[in-house]
């Protein structure tokens, strides 16, 4: 069984970074979610992925990913200071996958990630309204609120009651 732990600091050097994913916000204070059809619904979650050789750092390889899968450019993005820390993932080592916060610069019409040719629908929400969708108990409120916090006292963002929007 897989064990998911946030934990607020860098992850050790010998643990192999495998996933980067961003809390990312638009100028009215929401965050944009992926939205995946499978079998028993809509299953939300956050825009990122792993590491290619490639890549110079974790912020080349989230800005990627954005692109790749949300066709989304990015601004100003910050290492969220934490990571969880995933255990017994099969055969795998424990390994982080990092979370960034970042500024939404652009987002441009819905394309096939190039990855897998998945169409993802987007949803722009409040961050309270992204701790209930995403559903990830007390880890990824932990994640989304420290998120809040560095959105409005680094990005200078006002975080208010904004409908949603699909994308």
């Amino acid at each position: 069984m897989v064990k998911i732990t946030w934990i607020t600091g860098e992850p050790p050097k010998e643990m192999p970074v495998r996933q980067v994913y961003a809390i990312a916000f638009d100028d009215n204070g929401r965050v944009l979610l992926k939205c995946e059809k499978k079998s028993k619904g809509i299953v939300y979650g956050m825009f990122g992925g792993t590491p290619e050789t490639f890549d110079k750092d974790r912020i080349d390889t989230l800005k990627r990913e954005f692109m790749e899968e949300a066709n989304t450019t990015l601004k100003d993005p910050i290492y969220l200071v934490g990571y969880q820390k995933i255990e017994g993932d099969g055969e795998r080592p424990t390994y982080a996958q990092l979370r960034m916060v970042a500024l939404i610069d652009k987002i441009g019409d819905k394309k096939p990630d190039p990855d897998n040719g998945e169409i993802y629908d987007r949803l722009l929400t409040t961050p309270q309204r992204a701790i209930e969708l995403l559903n990830w108990g007390d880890c990824g409120k932990a994640q989304i609120l420290e998120a809040s916090k560095i959105a409005q006292e680094k990005l200078g963002l006002v975080l208010g009651d904004v409908a949603d929007k699909i994308l």
